[in-house]
């Protein structure tokens, strides 16, 4: 009689894992609404990219500025656009696009497609669609590796980086996420961690659909659900981009959960080329909150490799420098952009 009911017992633990892993799952988010000032370009790379311009004085003879969003998978909020408005006004045209498979750009069928050298590649067609000789780059998180690939390859197309709250550089240095910051520089760690957002937020069923998408490419659940999810988890995430964290956190939708997914797997398939970086002369600002979520040894091997680099601290910030002291970061951007 026991072993019956045991055996009961596992069928029901069975059936229950099941319906988990294969019921699609409904998260209470906002529907991602697309902005009608968006325009598209179909690149030489085949991706279908949505971006807003912002455009500057014509008789101004300012290099383009390129915004890089953050992710793998992260979307150009309507924040972003208000912040680097006022740049425009300055005479820089300016370029913030969804990276492909996120916000307003296209979903690709075939997920083994979402990489690094994918985005480096669209990266490349955006850059000879604008059809400047020179670009800078204000680069956000994931940004900022993207940016980074960028100028290994093109350097002579690069003229100057705002690389804001870097995080790790490919291929990632493990080693690094030991490295202690100075005391002087008076950094302090984020109030919780992206593993406890991700604890919190994860199901039976995503862990499986993430875990067929690595392994097989396949897109076991829709990209509906799962961006929709990716927007939930974010939720979670977010806590960890402030100083303190806020139960009510607004989280914009739009975001690519099989670009993040995919694009974080080919991590491990980038070349080691940092080398290339210590005769690399482009100017470049690293801006990192105090309490940035990013380990001090990934900023500081940004330091270590760009010869032309710099640092500014902001006191009171964490990750997302758009929920900290906005003016302060806006102020670094601008004294940096005016400088020859």
């Amino acid at each position: 009689m026991l072993n019956r009911y045991l055996l009961y017992a596992i069928s029901a633990l069975i059936l229950i894992i099941i319906i988990s892993c294969f019921i699609p799952r409904i998260y209470n988010v906002p529907v991602f609404k697309a902005r009608s000032s968006t325009r598209y370009w179909d690149l030489s790379t085949g991706s279908k990219i949505g971006y807003t311009v912002l455009k500057g004085d014509e008789l101004a003879d300012n290099s383009t500025i390129i915004y890089l969003h953050g992710g793998p998978g992260g979307v150009i909020t309507d924040d972003v656009i208000q912040f680097l408005q006022p740049l425009s006004q300055l005479g820089f045209d300016v370029y913030l696009y969804d990276q492909i498979g996120s916000g307003h750009s296209e979903r690709l069928l075939n997920i083994s497609e979402y990489s690094v050298k994918r985005h480096v590649a669209d990266l490349e067609a955006i850059v000879e669609q604008i059809g400047s000789e020179k670009v800078i780059l204000i680069a956000h998180s994931w940004g900022c590796l993207l940016a980074i690939q960028y100028l290994q390859q093109h350097p002579e197309k690069v003229e100057k980086l705002i690389l804001s709250g870097p995080g790790p550089m490919l291929p990632v240095n493990f080693d690094l996420m030991k490295m202690v910051p100075p005391d002087s520089l008076n950094l302090m760690p984020s109030a919780t961690s992206n593993a406890v957002a991700n604890q919190r937020a994860r199901n039976f069923r995503t862990r499986f659909v993430t875990w067929i998408a690595e392994v097989f490419n396949i897109k076991l659940a829709s990209d509906y659900e799962m961006d929709a999810y990716y927007t939930w988890l974010n939720k979670h995430l977010a806590k960890s981009t402030v100083c303190i964290p806020m139960d009510s956190i607004v989280v914009k939708s739009g975001l690519g959960y099989y670009s993040h997914v995919k694009t974080v797997q080919s991590f491990r398939q980038v070349e080691d080329r940092k080398f290339l970086l210590k005769d690399v002369a482009v100017p470049t600002l690293l801006v990192r909150g105090q309490c940035d979520n990013q380990k001090w040894g990934f900023t500081q091997e940004y330091l270590n490799l760009l010869p032309a680099s710099k640092l500014e601290i902001i006191e009171g910030t964490g990750h997302d420098l758009l929920k900290g002291k906005m003016e302060v970061y806006y102020k670094h951007i601008v004294n940096f952009l005016n400088k020859g």
